[in-house]
């Protein structure tokens, strides 16, 4: 077997990715500054796009799908009046036209697209068909048939509109695509629109304030000069790894059968480490001790009776 190299690191860092980096890029980057084993992110950002991109280090990456699902915050800028094939303004222009709205013609075109949305995804993504991404298809000039999918939007906001400029707040569901639907805004508009800035402001409950730029990480690298006090640096910025799933509820559990579960047991714990929030199928995260460690998550099967779906394994 191939030795794997690197550091067995664990956590999360909010990433503030820059612009026109792919969001692998941006991880292969930290893995590196990190000398992480193993990395991931969860969820892409567009080039275009800024803004936060949770990296999972080591033991977090099997938690990462709990922030693919999360609910995302944005904040957009979209240009009025021109309509291009990747529907940003990297695209190629396809059509202009006359902007002829008003403020309560825009305010109820912004009400159609909250709530219950069915989105087709857009030909310029990453999404695979055939195991290759649809993005190299349309590349060939291939256009592949494309199934809808049910997004939700919570809130809308127009922030700014000035002459063909609308900046827009947007909270939505997991899966949503933001040229996709400023697209269709702008052809609900009769105008057309692409996307001219785009920022990421939240995943989950994870707070803005808690981002990381790169800047930042490579400031650290040369002030440190590498080494251990490199490392111990760049793991201070780190999220503990349960931070992705802090909306489950808690079971705690004592040593005495904690070693019996994180070998992949069902086990019975008392009623009263239940609440009465809990029901059976739910997922839950799993403490040991008094110190509270996170040792994985666990679904219930009974009243009092819990299997893991997910365990940390220590080094």
């Amino acid at each position: 077997m191939r030795h794997q190299k690197g550091r067995d690191i664990h956590g999360i860092l909010l990433l503030d990715k820059p612009v026109d980096i792919s969001s692998n890029n941006a991880l292969q980057k930290v893995r590196y500054l990190f000398n992480a084993k193993k990395a991931g992110h969860t969820g892409s950002l567009d080039p275009l796009a800024s803004g936060m991109l949770p990296i999972c280090l080591g033991n977090a990456t099997k938690f990462s799908q709990y922030l693919l699902d999360s609910d995302k915050r944005y904040k957009v800028i979209a240009r009025l009046g021109e309509r291009t094939d990747t529907f940003d303004i990297y695209g190629k222009l396809i059509c202009r036209r006359p902007i002829k709205i008003n403020q309560t013609q825009l305010e109820k075109a912004l009400d159609t697209f909250r709530g219950d949305l069915i989105q087709i995804p857009p030909m310029y993504s990453a999404i695979k068909y055939h195991g290759k991404p649809l993005y190299k298809y349309i590349r060939q000039g291939i256009t592949i048939k494309r199934k809808g999918r049910l997004i939700k939007i919570y809130d809308l906001q127009c922030e700014r509109w000035q002459k063909n400029e609308l900046e827009l707040t947007i909270h939505c569901s997991k899966g949503t695509y933001i040229r996709t639907l400023i697209d269709d805004l702008g052809e609900f508009l009769g105008c057309g629109a692409n996307v001219i800035y785009l920022r990421r402001l939240q995943v989950g409950s994870y707070s803005i304030k808690n981002m990381v730029t790169m800047d930042n990480l490579y400031t650290i690298k040369q002030k440190t000069n590498g080494g251990i006090y490199l490392n111990k640096k760049l793991d201070s910025l780190l999220l503990p790894i349960d931070s992705a799933i802090n909306h489950f509820c808690e079971v705690n559990v004592p040593y005495t059968i904690s070693n019996f579960f994180k070998k992949g047991q069902s086990i019975i714990i008392h009623n009263n480490s239940f609440s009465k929030k809990m029901f059976k199928g739910m997922k839950v995260k799993v403490t040991e001790g008094d110190m509270h460690k996170f040792i994985g998550i666990a679904e219930i099967k009974e009243q009092n009776i819990i299997t893991p779906i997910r365990l940390v394994f220590e080094n």
